[in-house]
């Protein structure tokens, strides 16, 4: 992809699933990349809460001093319970929105305080098909991909033409997560219903977000873009 060679780039959830395999594509594209996790990562600078607003604010200036600052955020890192709405705790709720959502908030917040200052940025974030259209047994899960949409939305209208934002909607991802949460059964029902008959893979959705983040998608801001094999089609 045309100008992503030294970008200096922050992936958050970056060791594992759709995280994991960004980090690997844009290394493979020529950029210094910086991956912020809750667990894994060689630098413990790096290693945070994304919920933590605190954490989050330590994180990056560990960041501006391995890479010297941020030119393409990658907010990637979530994550679900799986349960009836009826059955979804206070915990659940208030951990799920603060990692999906929050953490969002914080983490786009941080990045793009640096990028206005430097004249130019790229933030995108990973909302889903679930923050599109109701699915069962997630709805907390549902409520934060909803709200990253529109976050997404409001700060591309804000930061243009400064920085660039969109949000990003995968639909079935075979991630740990996901294999995690579906037995054999599960997913082979799921795939019936995909128009392409099978989930995607992380590294698709890393090809996305090289795209995005590169000049050949310049003209991309405040879009909100599913992958998923046609199955809201």
């Amino acid at each position: 992809m045309k100008g992503l060679e030294g970008k200096r780039v922050v992936v958050t959830g970056g060791t594992s699933g759709i995280g994991a395999a960004t980090v690997a594509r844009f290394r493979d594209e020529g950029a210094q990349v910086a991956a912020i996790a809750d667990r894994d990562v060689e630098d413990p600078g790096l290693l945070c809460d994304v919920a933590d607003a605190g954490a989050v604010a330590r994180a990056f200036e560990r960041v501006d001093e391995l890479i010297g600052g941020v030119d393409v955020l990658i907010a990637n890192a979530g994550i679900s319970i799986r349960k009836p709405f009826l059955e979804i705790e206070e915990a659940d709720w208030q951990r799920v929105l603060g990692v999906n959502l929050s953490g969002v908030f914080h983490c786009a917040q941080q990045a793009a305080r640096r990028m206005v200052a430097a004249d130019g940025g790229v933030i995108l974030m990973t909302a889903s098909t679930n923050g599109l259209t109701g699915h069962p047994f997630y709805a907390d899960y549902n409520a934060s991909k909803a709200g990253v949409i529109l976050l997404a939305k409001t700060m591309a209208l804000e930061l243009a033409p400064t920085v660039r934002v969109n949000a990003v909607c995968p639909g079935y991802v075979l991630t740990p997560m996901q294999r995690a949460e579906y037995t054999d059964e599960m997913l082979a029902e799921v795939n019936a219903g995909i128009p392409l008959g099978r989930h995607a893979t992380p590294e698709e959705i890393a090809a996305l977000y090289a795209f995005l983040a590169s000049d050949e998608g310049a003209y991309f801001t405040g879009a909100v873009i599913s992958i998923d094999g046609g199955e809201t089609a």
